[in-house]
C-alpha cells in the first residue's frame, strides 16, 4: 500500500451527480383510499370480484384468482342458499325430519375446517381462509344441481325425475371435485396430493348425496 501515500484528491473536483433523495411522482390512484369512496362504489367493487370468482369456478383452469383474492362473502352465500334449499326435505322414516338449516349449514362448514386443517398438516403452502375461500366457491356447481333438482321434483317423483337428477348431481359433483383439485393441487408436496384429494371427495360426495336424497315434504 506504499503507492497510496502518493495519491491525493484535489478539492477542485467538482461532486457530480445529485445526493438528494428521489422521490417518485405520486399518482392519484396512489393516494386514493376505500375510506373515501362512495358505499354504493364499494359494494358493486365486491360484488365484481365475487362474480369473477363464481366465473373462475364454473370454468377452472390452474388459476392464482381464489388465493390471490380470498373472501367469503361467496362461500357465505352458497352455504346458505344451498341449507334454505335443503331444508325441509322428508327423509327415508316418517318420525325423522329432513336436514334442517343449522345442520346442512354446520356439516358444509365444518368439512371445509376439517380439508384445510389436514392440508395444512400435509405441508399446504397456501393459508386457512386461502383454502375455505376455494372450498366455499366450489360449492357453486352442487347449488346448482340443487336447484335443477328442486325444479325437477315440482314435475313429480318418479323413475324418469331420478335418472335426470342423478345424472345432473353426478355431473356437479364431479365439476366441484374437479375445480377445487384445479386450485389446491399446487399448494400441496407432489407425493401428499392424494391424501388432500381424497377428503375432499368425501366431502362433496356427502353433499352430493344429501342433494340426490332429498324429497319435499
Amino acid at each position: 500500500f506504499s503507492g497510496l501515500a502518493d495519491v491525493s484528491i484535489s478539492q477542485d473536483i467538482p461532486v457530480e451527480g445529485e445526493i438528494t433523495v428521489p422521490v417518485g411522482s405520486h399518482s392519484p390512484d396512489e393516494d386514493y383510499s376505500t375510506l373515501d369512496e362512495p358505499v354504493r362504489d364499494t359494494i358493486m367493487r365486491d360484488l365484481k370480484a365475487v362474480g369473477k370468482k363464481f366465473v373462475h369456478v364454473m370454468y377452472p383452469r390452474k388459476s392464482s384468482a381464489l388465493l390471490r383474492d380470498w373472501d367469503l362473502w361467496g362461500p357465505l352465500v352458497l352455504c346458505v342458499s344451498l341449507a334454505l334449499m335443503l331444508q325441509g326435505g322428508s327423509a327415508d322414516s316418517k318420525d325423522d325430519g329432513g336436514p334442517q338449516f343449522a345442520e346442512v349449514f354446520v356439516l358444509i362448514w365444518f368439512g371445509a375446517v376439517v380439508i384445510t386443517l389436514n392440508s395444512k398438516l400435509l405441508g399446504g403452502t397456501i393459508s386457512f381462509f386461502q383454502s375455505l375461500c376455494v372450498l366455499g366457491y366450489c360449492v357453486l356447481p352442487l347449488t346448482v344441481a340443487m336447484l335443477v333438482c328442486r325444479l325437477v321434483l315440482l314435475a313429480g317423483a318418479g323413475t324418469a325425475s331420478f335418472l335426470i337428477r342423478l345424472l345432473v348431481v353426478v355431473a356437479m359433483f364431479g365439476w366441484s371435485t374437479l375445480a377445487s383439485t384445479a386450485f389446491l393441487a399446487d399448494s400441496q408436496p407432489p407425493n401428499r396430493r392424494a391424501l388432500v384429494v381424497y377428503p375432499i371427495f368425501l366431502f362433496y360426495f356427502v353433499i352430493s348425496w344429501m342433494i340426490l336424497t332429498f324429497t319435499p315434504q
